[in-house]
């Protein structure tokens, strides 16, 4: 799937609910189904600032292709983490620096987080974009 189709489908997906106590519970289970964070990535190099819950992340790269990885010791961060790791997780550098990031907006979230969680989801955000491009660089020498 694309970046785009990817995006289209999680607005669809929270569209489907009207309250957004709902919201967040889709929110949560996005976190629930994270894959499992290896405690020794788990490190203050793997932190990501700007956010009040602590929040790791991690990227290798497999066959050309950028592979995120993202933990947070709070439910929602880790659900927020799990809807931008859905996004751009297995896809090229080239597809991710070209990425329009717009199913946030979409789906409204900015507004319904608290400030330090929405510093915390764009510093996340940018520092995925951040690697994305350097590796972007790097190929084309």
């Amino acid at each position: 799937m694309t970046i785009n189709e990817i995006q289209d489908e999680i607005i669809e997906e929270f569209e489907s609910f009207d309250d957004w106590t709902d919201r967040y519970a889709l929110l949560i289970d996005y976190g629930n189904h994270l894959e499992p964070f290896p405690q020794e990535k788990k490190t203050d190099e793997n932190l990501i600032p700007g956010c009040q819950s602590k929040l790791w992340f991690f990227i290798e790269m497999q066959e050309g292709r950028i592979i995120y990885h993202g933990e947070s010791d709070a439910i929602l961060v880790k659900g927020l983490v799990a809807l931008l790791i859905k996004v751009l997780s297995n896809h090229t550098a080239q597809e991710i620096v070209d990425a329009d990031i717009y199913f946030l907006d979409a789906i409204d979230l900015k507004n319904h987080l608290s400030p330090s969680r929405s510093n915390g989801l764009l510093s996340m955000l940018k520092q995925m974009k951040r690697f994305a491009t350097e590796q972007y660089e790097k190929e084309k020498g």
